[in-house]
């Protein structure tokens, strides 16, 4: 898809409304302190022509590298106040795209990194999006990721998500509790995939994973 594509319809209902307003809130101390541990080290060493996928309202900001030429990939449209404040307050030019994950912008193997967290688990085709971030990528260009996966099949909480699944999707704008995206990224096809699994406060979103894929080319292969 070619970056002078008419976007979709945005995201733009009630559902919508409240997340974005829940999304101001923000999370316990616990929580923020734990995740941004992941988010300094995932993103710190990321630049040239960054995408963020479900920028939301601007949390991770605070952990990339001045220089990066940052895009927002953001469908609902009652983020983007809070995330253009957010991107000005850090220095960043706001350039906010309400675009879907399945439909990305952008040329061919144009983007030096794309940004993802807490967004895989409510995007509407899953394997269509990681499709599109390996298209957008350059060769050896990175996947920076931080999502929250469903618990080990059989456990007790994993049957708790299944339970919880229909309300927390509706509440959640489309959130999905119990999925396995871990085995998505690592099916997705990228030449190599780094993943940390790890428990969060969370009690029903948890656990989650960090890490970082690369698609074939140049510094894919390297430890």
């Amino acid at each position: 898809m070619s970056d002078g594509a008419r976007p979709p319809k945005p995201r733009a209902g009630l559902r919508q409304r409240l997340f974005a307003w829940a999304q101001t809130q923000g999370d316990s101390p616990a929580y923020t302190a734990l995740v941004d541990r992941y988010k300094r080290r995932l993103f710190a060493g990321l630049s040239g022509l960054v995408v963020e996928l479900g920028a939301g309202t601007g949390a991770n900001f605070a952990f990339f590298s001045p220089g990066i030429q940052w895009v927002g990939i953001e469908p609902n449209v009652y983020m983007h106040e809070a995330l253009r404040a957010a991107a000005h307050q850090h220095g960043f030019a706001a350039d906010i795209r309400a675009y879907e994950g399945e439909r990305l912008p952008f040329a061919d193997a144009s983007v030096d990194a794309v940004v993802s967290t807490l967004v895989l688990c409510s995007v509407n085709d899953q394997a269509g999006v990681l499709a599109e971030i390996l298209r957008v990528l350059k060769p050896g260009g990175s996947f920076a990721f931080m999502e929250h996966v469903a618990s080990p099949e059989g456990s007790r909480n994993r049957r708790l998500q299944n339970f919880v699944q229909p309300i927390w999707g509706f509440v959640g704008d489309g959130c999905h509790v119990n999925r396995d995206t871990a085995a998505a990224i690592r099916n997705a096809g990228f030449a190599r995939v780094e993943i940390e699994t790890f428990a969060a406060p969370t009690k029903i979103a948890s656990p989650h994973i960090a890490g970082a894929a690369w698609k074939e080319g140049i510094n894919s292969n390297e430890s």
